[in-house]
């Protein structure tokens, strides 16, 4: 579906998710269309090559930093960053109000981006099982917004590095990270509290009528404000825990020696009103372990498809795809033994959303190995594919998956990060 529009038309001209080229030839578009407002530099390349492009608009002291693409599955960033760099280039004055130059990282995988692109929502109603046949996330460790924890033996990704310089350069006063889940509910995290920007968030999802996720299950080591918000504890070190085990730095906890704020705006293409119930669960113990059940199952039955596959004759350029694949079901002993760990969380929301990771994460490991497979083994791909669909036909049933519109989506992340950069900039 495409969008008619000029360049400052509040909706994209192309896809409602612009790839990696796209988002450029929007950006040079606008900076074309408003070169006295907006500019547009490379700061840095990808580990093939790619150029990173910041997009910056406004000329004040103060610096705000937008980070979209950190996930390659994640695009709705990017039609959210060009959404507010529409706005400004409509609307000079409204950074100048702030007395703040903002700026936007286009996409900050453009690798992982260009393999995950391919797929376009066809509105009203996009098909789950057609998003997943374009489906990529990186391996853990392949992801830009992790740095090598102390003493680990991996190098510095160049496109964290291009971040960090860029976070020293700026010294920003908030930095926006942008996320997308395919199924779930909205959430926000903060590395600190800023007086009424949790309620402006909740207003605006409430407005939107977007569900907030009671109780994310990101940030194990976060401090939960239910319902829908992650606090940061003052007593944090710069280290990021996962509910696999994995550790790492984060360039969302780096800038805080700059006095930064960090928020990372989470949206759902589909949402799952079920994960907003705060009412308690009959039995918390037994819920635990059902959905730990589907986790450990799927897994147990795609590692037995994998055995089966020609998995050394994958062309190179789908390695990464069967690579991240073979890590989800790897780790998923690891997240049903965290989510036995966990602290007791007795509402019915909590345990929509470890049903709904259980079916994600091995939803994500077929759909790759599919895309891996397709060339070299018929088969095994068919097969796969026959799981992802499937498992969508029942996540669909099981949970009643509301399609959230695009324009929807970035109008949460828009307004979240408007109303947070007012209120730092206050």
């Amino acid at each position: 579906m495409r969008a008619q529009s000029t360049p400052f038309s509040p909706v994209s001209p192309g896809a409602l998710y612009p790839g990696v080229d796209e988002l450029e030839r929007q950006a040079r578009a606008l900076v074309a269309a408003a070169p006295g407002v907006l500019r547009l530099r490379a700061v840095g390349e990808s580990r093939a090559g790619r150029p990173l492009w910041l997009l910056s608009a406004g000329h004040g002291d103060r610096q705000i930093l937008t980070v979209a693409g950190a996930h390659a599955n994640e695009p709705v960033g990017g039609a959210s960053v060009l959404r507010l760099a529409r706005l400004f280039a409509r609307r000079p004055a409204h950074p100048q109000l702030l007395g703040c130059t903002w700026h936007f990282l286009l996409c900050l995988d453009p690798d992982g981006g260009h393999l995950a692109q391919g797929w376009q929502p066809e509105e009203p109603k996009p098909s789950l099982e057609a998003c997943h046949r374009s489906f990529y996330r990186p391996e853990f460790s392949c992801q830009p917004e992790s740095m090598p924890a102390p003493g680990e033996r991996r190098e510095l990704l160049p496109e964290s590095a291009a971040l960090v310089r860029l976070l020293d350069e700026l010294q920003p006063v908030a930095q926006f990270t942008l996320h997308g889940i395919e199924f779930g509910g909205a959430f926000l995290m903060l590395t600190r509290a800023v007086p009424g920007v949790v309620d402006a968030f909740r207003r605006t999802a409430a407005q939107l009528r977007v569900p907030l996720t009671h109780h994310p299950l990101d940030g194990l080591d976060w401090r939960p404000e239910p319902p829908g918000v992650l606090l940061l504890p003052a007593d944090r070190g710069a280290g990021e825990r996962d509910q696999s085990g994995f550790v790492a730095e984060s360039t969302w906890l780096y800038p805080r020696r700059y006095g930064t704020l960090t928020a990372l705006v989470e949206t759902p293409a589909w949402s799952v009103p079920a994960v907003s119930d705060p009412r308690p669960a009959a039995d918390p113990a037994a819920e635990t372990a059902r959905v730990s059940g589907v986790l450990l199952d799927r897994a147990r039955e795609l590692a037995a498809v994998f055995d089966e596959c020609e998995l050394a004759a994958v062309p190179e350029e789908s390695v990464p795809l069967r690579d991240a694949a073979r890590e989800l079901v790897e780790v998923a002993p690891s997240i049903a033994e965290t989510w036995a760990m966990q602290e007791v969380i007795g509402h019915r929301g909590h345990f929509a959303t470890l049903g709904v990771s259980a079916r994600r994460i091995p939803l994500r490991a077929a759909a790759m190995m599919r895309r891996a497979l397709v060339r070299v083994d018929a088969g095994g791909a068919d097969v796969l594919g026959g799981l992802v669909r499937e498992w969508c036909g029942e996540l669909g049933k099981a949970y009643e998956l509301r399609w959230v519109p695009v324009a929807v989506q970035t109008g949460l992340q828009l307004r979240t990060v408007l109303d947070t950069a007012r209120l730092v900039c206050a």
